[in-house]
């Protein structure tokens, strides 16, 4: 089942240099179904929906990695097995308590065009 996310929502995580979650705001929490409890200190990846072609991942992750902020839109799993969609902006090089620095995540809602597009898009990378 589709959540899709009001105009209004804004959802935040920050990630350590490994990608664990230290934080997350509470749109994001609602959307996604978990607690704030049960996603400090797990992997980012807990939202990732197997929809997501591994390319996507590894050109986020080889961009942030060189400094560079990423942009795109990206299909993540709630707790109970729906999904949403978001357009998302990861920002690098965030002070963390590990002192190698992390990730800085905001999404929005994408509009169904948007989607579309990125599905089409996805469909080719797998």
């Amino acid at each position: 089942m589709e959540e899709i996310l009001k105009d209004t929502d804004f959802l935040v995580s920050q990630t350590d240099s490994k990608g664990k979650i230290l934080f997350a705001n509470e749109d994001f929490c609602k959307i996604a179904g978990y607690t704030l409890e049960e996603l400090i200190g797990k992997p980012h990846s807990m939202v990732r929906h197997p929809d997501m072609p591994k390319a996507a991942f590894k050109d986020l992750w080889d961009t942030v990695q060189r400094g560079k902020v990423w942009k795109g839109y990206v299909k993540n799993a709630t707790k109970e097995g729906g999904f949403y969609w978001v357009f998302a902006t990861v920002y690098p090089n965030i002070e963390c308590s590990d002192n190698e620095g992390g990730y800085l995540s905001c999404r929005r809602k994408p509009s169904r065009d948007e989607i579309k597009a990125a599905e089409n898009l996805y469909r080719t990378m797998r």
